[in-house]
Order: structure tokens, then C-alpha cells, then sequence
């Protein structure tokens, strides 16, 4: 739910370049009040760009930028009223943990009382109780992120602009914090722009996720909905895994070499197409026939053990190859043949989604 104080976000056909290069190409971007967007991308694509400028550190070469019905194109940073979690924290090493969050009051010039009540309850807010006297040199990774995001809340901004916060925690701690980010969006409310290049990451806290392609918007939606049905072949190999199959459709029919390939939605135009496959989409069903299921059949080139599943690269002939995972137990493992040995597989019609022809 949004905060009362939230604002949304209106982003019109800026762009930016770099000499000949252009990092941003007329991005449209609505962010709604009390949203988390995710912008996601590959090292280059823009995103970064995109959050300075809305942060107010680069100035774009045209276009407007709306934080509510207020044009914030030519004000400064620290007149955007909002606030921002750097990759590196951006800490002061001289100051200890309640001066550091209390830096952005003082800017303000808020009292020393409220200054000290406020500073209190953005560490419990961030369930840092106590840790006000401690010095940054004391902290863990995790505690230095947690400290950046209460000087980033403790003013109570309208909008807050991450940039890659967690990229340098490990793994475990990394996930446990993405959730702990989540819980306190939905506790807050607090319009919020987080960039990322980690999949999982974006899939796991945002509302939508922008996913930036050679600094323009390849596609905005849902998580689900760009996992499950992404606009282009990109968005598809860069969030999760895939394999694709050439396909053509003719007549309104599609067919995999000289199979017709059942589809839930309406065949596109005539012409050539992808199916795309993702190895939890596919499964074993033998012989027997199966409603509702695309069949393909193959030979088993290879099967890794990767803890949890068993990641089985499949020879399709003609130079085509799918994978599939199964649970790596005994009950997922024994409907497995042996390498080199004959398999089916379907994909459930639901689960067919074709995509525009990459070449």
C-alpha cells in the first residue's frame, strides 16, 4: 500500500549520450506512487544512467521528468527531496553510526531533539537498536547496508533511488536482506526505484521490473509476466534460462520442423518464429500419449548434479538441444534414462509462448 506522502514518477522521452554513444534513447518510464520498480539490466544498458538522472547527478540532453505534477529536471539533488542508497554505502568513516544517519537533518536543520528521537526510531526500523555509538569500522557488510538505509529514510523522503545496494554482500546474507528490503517497502509504502543486474533479485522484490536494453526500455510488467511471457528473445535470455526453437507459422498454423506446435493464445502472422523453453516448463511423459502437451523427442547428452535438481542437456538432431531439470531425489531421478538413451517430453500448451524471430 502507498504511502500518503508517496509520489509517482513520469519520465518523458529523455535521453542522454556520450559523445556518439547513446546510453539512453527517449525512455518513457511511469513509476506509480508507493511502487517498488526494479530496473534491471546488463552492465551498459542504461540503468545506472537512468537512476543518476532521476538522482540528479546527470543532467540528460532533453526530455522532463515529473515527481508528482512537479518538473524536477533542473534541481538540483538535494532539492529532489529524496532519498538515495549508494553500491558503497557511501559512509562517513569519522562519523559513527547515529552521526551518520543523522546527517541528513542537520542539513536540514532539524533540532537536536527531534534529530536524536527520529535517528532512534529509523534504527529500529531497521532493526539496529542500540548500534548508535558503534563506529562504521565495527559494522558488518549487512549492518553497513541497513545504516545507509536509515540515513536514506530517516528525513522521510517521498521517493528512494537504490543503486545496486547489496552487490557487495554474499550470497546468503544477500537474500535474507532482499527480504528484509521488501518487508520494509511494504511496511513504508515509499515510492521506490531499485537498479540491479541480478534476475533473481528483480524478481524477488519488485512490483514491475523495467528491464533497459542498449539504453531503451525492452519491456515493463510484472515479474510473473516477464518471466513467464516476455516480449522479446533479450528479455527472455536475460532473465532466467532458455532454449529456443525455430519455428514457422503458415496459415495460422505453427510447426517445429514438421510438428504442429499447439499454442494458448493466437498464432502470430505467417513467417518465421521462436518457441522459447524454460528447463522447469518441460517435462518426462514417455510414450503414452498426452493431452494438452506439446511433444518433443530426443536423446540425453548429459545430466549435472547441482544440489537441489539435475540439469539434463537434450539432443533434439539437427543441431537443436533443450534442457530439462528434475529433482535431484530418488523419485525425480527415476523416470531418467540412462546418457544417450531415448527420452520424450512435453510442454504443456499454457506453457508455449513463441517470440519474434531474433535475426
Amino acid at each position: 500500500m502507498a504511502s500518503a506522502s508517496a509520489l509517482d514518477i513520469h519520465v518523458r522521452q529523455v535521453s542522454k549520450s556520450y559523445g556518439a554513444v547513446a546510453v539512453l534513447d527517449r525512455v518513457d518510464l511511469h513509476v506509480q506512487a508507493g511502487e517498488f520498480l526494479t530496473l534491471l539490466g546488463p552492465s551498459g544498458s542504461g540503468k545506472t544512467t537512468l537512476l543518476m538522472v532521476l538522482a540528479g547527478f546527470t543532467r540528460p540532453d532533453s526530455g522532463s521528468i515529473l515527481f508528482g505534477s512537479r518538473e524536477v529536471i533542473r534541481l538540483a539533488p538535494q532539492k529532489r527531496d529524496l532519498g538515495m542508497v549508494f553500491q558503497n554505502y557511501a559512509l562517513f568513516p569519522h562519523m559513527n553510526v547515529a552521526g551518520n544517519i543523522a546527517f541528513p537533518l542537520r542539513l536540514r536543520k532539524v533540532n537536536a531533539a527531534d534529530t536524536a528521537r527520529r535517528v532512534e526510531a529509523a534504527l529500529e526500523m531497521v532493526q539496529l537498536g542500540g548500534y548508535g555509538a558503534r563506529g562504521i569500522h565495527e559494522l558488518s557488510g549487512g549492518q553497513r547496508q541497513r545504516v545507509a538505509l536509515a540515513r536514506a529514510l530517516v528525513f522521510e523522503p517521498r521517493i528512494i533511488l537504490m543503486d545496486e545496494p547489496l552487490s557487495a554482500l554474499d550470497k546468503q546474507l544477500r537474500e535474507l536482506m532482499q527480504l528484509e528490503l521488501r518487508r520494509l517497502h511494504e511496511k513504508l509504502g515509499t515510492t521506490t526505484i531499485y537498479v540491479t543486474h541480478d534476475q533473481r533479485e528483480a524478481l524477488t522484490m519488485s512490483d514491475r521490473i523495467a528491464v533497459i536494453n542498449k539504453g531503451t526500455l525492452a519491456q515493463l510488467d510484472t515479474p510473473r509476466n516477464i518471466y513467464a511471457r516476455p516480449n522479446n528473445r533479450f528479455v527472455a535470455e536475460f532473465i532466467g534460462e532458455s532454449a529456443f526453437l525455430n519455428v514457422t507459422v503458415s496459415g495460422g498454423v505453427c510447426r517445429y520442423r514438421d510438428t504442429v506446435i499447439q499454442t494458448g493464445a493466437a498464432a502470430p502472422r505467417d513467417g518465421r518464429c521462436q518457441l522459447m523453453i524454460r528447463p522447469e516448463q518441460v517435462q518426462i511423459i514417455g510414450g503414452a500419449p498426452s493431452d494438452g502437451m506439446n511433444r518433443f523427442s530426443g536423446r540425453i547428452v548429459s545430466r549435472v548434479f547441482q544440489g537441489d535438481t539435475l540439469r539434463i542437456e537434450i539432443d533434439l538432431g539437427g543441431g537443436d538441444a533443450i534442457t530439462l531439470r528434475v529433482p535431484a531425489s530418488a523419485a525425480g531421478l527415476g523416470s531418467v534414462p540412462a546418457d544417450g538413451g531415448p527420452i520424450t517430453l512435453g510442454l504443456s500448451v499454457a506453457d508455449t509462448t513463441l517470440l519474434p524471430d531474433a535475426r
